[in-house]
C-alpha cells in the first residue's frame, strides 16, 4: 500500500511552523555562540620561569613572543610544583587536596595513600572546565598528556572531554611509544577512551599539534565554539628533539650555566619582568662549570642544547597550529592561554652517565651518546645546574615551593583582548584559569550540586577584570592562598610569601619574602618582620586544617617514593624485599671492609 503525503492545512502549517521555529532556535544559538570566542589552552611541560623569549630566555620562540605582544604576560603567576597537582587545579579551579590529586600519584606514600582525598586521581567530586563548557555548548578537545588517572573511568573522555588523544602517565618518550622510566611496562596513551597504537611517524609536539587540527576540523560547520587543551610534552624529560633544531644551539651554552643565569637576569630585568635591582641567590645543587673537563663541559652544553631545540620545537608546532586557525577563519575569534605546569626539572646526574643511570636506561632502550643525544633511543635531561639557570632569576626548581618552583610564564591573548599595558605583576595562581576561561566563554560556574552530586566551589578568582583594565589585582593585600606539596610549603598574602623547603636543598624552616621586590628570594624578612611571619603562619595551619593536609612520613624522599611505589606496582611486594636484602648485603659488604681496612692499619 502506497502512503500519499499529507498536503492538509493543517499538516502544511504545522511543518511551517516547526521549520520557522527550528530556524529561529538556529539564528539565536549562532548569535549567541557568535560572542563566545574559541579557547586554546597551552600547557608546557616542566618549562622554566625564563626559558621563552618573552621572559628572558635565549630560546626563539617566534609564535609565543607574538602571543605576548599581542596580549598580557603575567610575571607573578605560580602554579603547584609538580604537574598533576597543577593539572588538577588547572582544569577545576579547585585546591589540589580537595580534588584529590595533592601529589603525582606515582609519589605518595602509603600512609597518606589509604586517605580518599591523596589518591592522586582526579574525584567525582569536582567538575572540569571542560565538562562545564561542552554542557555549555562548546565543542571539547584535549591532545596531550593527561596524568589525572588512567582507569576507563578516569581518563578526560569521562571528565568532558568530546574527543582525545590522552598520555595518562607522568611521562613518556616524544619519538616513539615506549615508557621513559621503568616504573612503567608501556606508554599508556589513549584515544577517545580507548587504548591506542602511536603512528610510526611519531613525534610527540608535531602529533599533539596534528590531533588538534584533526579534532577542530572535523566540527568546522557546526557553528559552535571549541575548547582545545594542548598539554604537551615539551620539555619533560626525556628532552628529545629533532635534529634540525638542535644544530641552532649547539655551542650556545658552551660558557655554562652561571653565564646563562646572570645573562636571563639581565634580559628579564630590560624586558620589566623583574624589577631593576632583583638578586639571585647561588643554589647549593648547582657545580662550579670551571671544575668540569672539556669533555664534561662539551656534553653539558650539548643537554642544553637539545632542551632549546626542543622548547623551539614545541613553538614551531604551536605556530602550525595558529596558522590552521587563521587559514580556517577563527583566528580572530580564538583566545589562547600558554603556561607551564611547573618550573624546570632538575632530574639527571652530573654527567647524565652514572653506571645506575646507565644501566636504567638501557633496560628501557636509551643511550646518553654525544652524537646521537636528544634523536630516538637517546635519553636525555639538564640535569639541576642548567634547570637552576632556566629557573633564573628565581631560587629553587621543580617540586620545591621556592619561586624557581612554582612562578612559570603565563600569556593571555586575543583578538578581543587588547590590554593597555603588556604585562601585570598581579599575583595569580593556578586555580584563577578555570574561572577565567568560563567567564571569556560566558558559561556560569557550578552550584552547589552539579549532575546530581555535591560538588566542590571554584576557589580560584577570574582574571578577566585585569583583561579587560577594569582591575589592576584580584587578590587584596589581606587575602591568603595556601599551597602544600610532599611536605614543602607556602602562603601568599599581598606582595609577600611565606615559604618552607624540605631538604635535601630545603632547612624545613619557615621564611618569609617580599616576592613583588625580591622574586630572587634572597631576603629573608623573617626577623625584621616578626609578627607578620607569626599571622602567616597561623593563617597557613588553618588553610592545612581546613584541606585536610597530611604531614609526609619521616625520611619521606618524593623520587626514592616514585621508585618504591613503581617498583611495587609493576612487580609487587616481592621486589622491594629483594632490593633491602641487597641493600642490607651492600651496607655490610661496605661496613666490613672499613672495618678490615682499620684493623689494618
Amino acid at each position: 500500500m502506497t502512503v500519499l503525503p499529507d498536503f492538509s492545512f493543517n499538516n502544511t502549517m504545522s511543518r511551517l511552523c516547526a521549520f520557522l521555529i527550528t530556524s529561529l532556535i538556529t539564528a539565536y544559538s549562532a548569535s549567541v555562540f557568535a560572542d563566545r570566542p574559541n579557547i586554546v589552552l597551552v600547557l608546557a611541560d616542566d618549562l622554566g620561569f625564563s626559558d621563552i623569549a618573552p621572559y628572558g630566555g635565549e630560546v626563539s620562540t617566534p609564535n609565543l613572543t607574538a602571543l605576548a605582544e599581542a596580549g598580557i604576560k603575567f610575571t607573578n603567576y605560580h602554579t603547584a610544583a609538580s604537574c598533576a597537582p597543577s593539572r588538577a587545579m588547572l582544569l577545576t579551579g579547585v585546591d589540589s587536596h580537595r580534588n584529590g590529586v595533592p601529589n603525582i600519584p606515582e609519589a605518595i606514600p602509603p600512609e597518606q595513600g589509604i586517605h580518599a582525598h591523596y589518591a592522586g586521581t582526579l574525584n567525582r567530586n569536582v567538575v572540569t572546565v571542560a565538562t562545564l563548557l561542552q554542557d555549555g555548548g562548546y565543542h571539547t578537545y584535549l591532545a596531550g598528556k593527561w596524568h589525572l588517572g588512567k582507569e576507563v573511568d578516569q581518563l578526560p573522555s569521562r571528565r568532558g572531554f568530546e574527543r582525545t588523544v590522552a598520555l595518562a602517565d607522568t611521562g613518556a618518550d616524544n619519538w616513539e611509544q615506549k615508557p621513559y622510566i621503568p616504573i612503567y611496562e608501556k606508554a599508556n596513551w589513549f584515544a577517545d577512551g580507548e587504548v591506542m597504537t602511536l603512528p610510526d611517524d611519531f613525534y610527540s609536539s608535531r602529533f599533539l599539534v596534528d590531533k588538534t587540527i584533526e579534532f577542530i576540523d572535523s566540527n568546522s560547520n557546526s557553528g559552535s565554539p571549541f575548547f582545545a587543551y594542548v598539554p604537551f610534552q615539551a620539555v619533560h624529560t626525556p628532552v628529545q628533539a629533532p635534529q634540525e633544531f638542535i644544530e641552532k644551539y649547539e655551542g650556545v651554552y658552551d660558557e655554562g650555566w652561571h653565564v646563562l643565569r646572570k645573562r636571563r637576569l639581565e634580559k628579564a630585568i630590560a624586558l620589566g619582568i623583574i624589577p631593576d635591582d632583583t638578586s639571585m641567590v647561588s643554589m647549593s645543587s648547582t657545580e662550579d662549570w670551571h671544575s668540569l673537563s672539556a669533555e664534561e663541559k662539551k656534553f653539558q652544553s650539548k643537554r642544553m642544547a637539545v632542551y632549546a631545540a626542543m622548547i623551539e620545537a614545541m613553538d614551531y608546532h604551536l605556530g602550525r597550529l595558529i596558522l590552521h586557525l587563521r587559514e580556517i577563519g577563527e583566528y580572530e575569534n580564538t583566545i589562547f592561554i600558554f603556561t607551564s605546569d611547573n618550573g624546570s626539572e632538575a632530574s639527571g646526574s652530573r654527567a647524565n652517565a652514572g653506571s645506575l643511570s646507565k644501566m636504567a636506561q638501557a633496560l628501557q632502550g636509551y643511550s646518553t651518546d654525544y652524537e646521537t643525544l636528544g634523536l630516538k633511543g637517546s635519553f636525555n635531561s639538564i640535569g639541576p645546574s642548567f634547570a637552576s639557570a632556566a629557573a633564573s632569576p628565581l631560587a629553587y626548581y621543580k617540586f620545591y615551593s621556592g619561586e624557581g618552583g612554582m612562578r612559570v610564564p603565563l600569556i593571555i591573548a586575543g583578538e578581543s583582548i587588547s590590554p593597555e599595558q603588556s604585562k601585570t605583576n598581579a599575583f595569580s595562581f593556578v586555580t584563577d584559569l578555570t574561572p577565567t576561561i568560563l567567564e571569556l566563554c560566558q558559561v556560569n560556574q557550578p552550584g552547589e550540586r552539579y549532575g546530581g552530586r555535591l560538588v566542590e566551589p571554584i576557589i580560584g578568582r577570574s582574571l578577566v577584570s585585569i583583561l579587560d583594565n577594569k582591575t589592576e589585582q584580584v587578590y587584596s593585600a589581606y587575602d591568603t592562598v595556601g599551597y602544600e606539596l610532599a611536605g614543602n610549603a607556602a602562603l601568599f598574602q599581598g606582595d609577600y610569601k611565606l615559604v618552607l623547603n624540605r631538604g635535601p636543598l630545603g632547612d624545613d624552616n619557615w621564611h618569609l619574602f617580599n616576592i613583588v621586590v625580591d622574586p630572587g628570594e634572597t631576603s629573608d624578612l623573617a626577623t625584621s618582620m616578626p609578627d607578620k611571619r607569626q599571622s602567616m603562619i597561623s593563617a597557613y595551619e588553618r588553610y592545612a586544617r581546613v584541606n585536610q593536609v597530611l604531614p609526609v612520613p619521616e625520611g619521606y624522599q618524593q623520587l626514592i617514593q616514585v621508585a618504591e611505589n613503581g617498583l611495587r606496582d609493576r612487580f609487587g611486594t616481592q621486589i622491594l624485599i629483594l632490593l633491602a636484602t641487597m641493600s642490607v648485603l651492600v651496607l655490610m659488604l661496605l661496613f666490613a671492609r672499613n672495618y678490615h681496612r682499620q684493623s689494618e692499619r
